[in-house]
């Protein structure tokens, strides 16, 4: 029977990407091969539960909402991942996945949006960023950059315009929390007339940074 290791499963307000502000089921999935110098999550490294998909399905159903956002850690470093999205499509819940750029993203289920997060420079992980994915991202996708500096985000201006990723899909600016001024960053895009959204952590603005929140 299809399983997945399980870091936590939790109601919350989305907090990040397009979709900000709508309350959400959270399953975090435990496993990633990255080391980004700002996780806010390494907790689901190795912590998780081995969890049938049948088990999942039962335990989101209690919150009857039909939004959910597979996370982690690096949800797609678990190989049963793409298969429980074409699950939850099928049962027809909105599903998105936020990804970083180090796993490919080939055959994601087209209704899944994907919310994929190039690494930069400060996160000291930029070299595993894989350019083939970009290929596989729909419109109604979204490409998000941590900025943790003013190289940073020169850095990220210079690589959406190097690979035209203006012409994918959407573009997200989030300063990275305690280390980029917010407002510093919205003075770098306004100045650059940037064709890309300023983001903040809302859940973080909202409960801290509460686990499970």
């Amino acid at each position: 029977m299809n399983s997945l290791i399980v870091n936590e499963i939790f109601y919350s307000i989305q907090g990040e990407s397009l979709s900000s502000g709508l309350p959400t089921i959270f399953i975090r999935l435990t496993g990633c091969p990255l080391r980004c110098q700002y996780c806010d999550t390494s907790y689901a490294f190795t912590e998780g539960k081995k969890k049938t998909f049948g088990e999942i399905i039962e335990e989101i159903k209690k919150y009857k909402c039909m939004n959910v956002t597979i996370t982690g850690g690096e949800p797609l470093s678990q190989k049963n991942t793409k298969d429980f999205i074409n699950l939850l499509i099928s049962d027809s819940y909105s599903v998105s996945i936020e990804t970083s750029n180090a796993v490919s993203i080939k055959n994601i289920n087209d209704a899944a949006i994907i919310v994929l997060d190039i690494k930069t420079p400060d996160s000291n992980e930029s070299d595993k960023n894989i350019i083939e994915n970009y290929k596989f991202l729909k419109k109604c996708d979204q490409i998000k950059f941590v900025i943790c500096s003013q190289s940073d985000y020169l850095w990220a201006k210079n690589y959406i315009d190097k690979y035209k990723l203006n012409d994918i899909c959407n573009i997200i600016m989030s300063p990275s929390f305690g280390e980029m001024d917010i407002q510093v960053l919205a003075e770098f895009m306004l100045k650059d007339n940037l064709p890309a959204r300023l983001q903040t952590q809302l859940h973080k603005l909202i409960w801290n940074d509460q686990r499970g929140r």
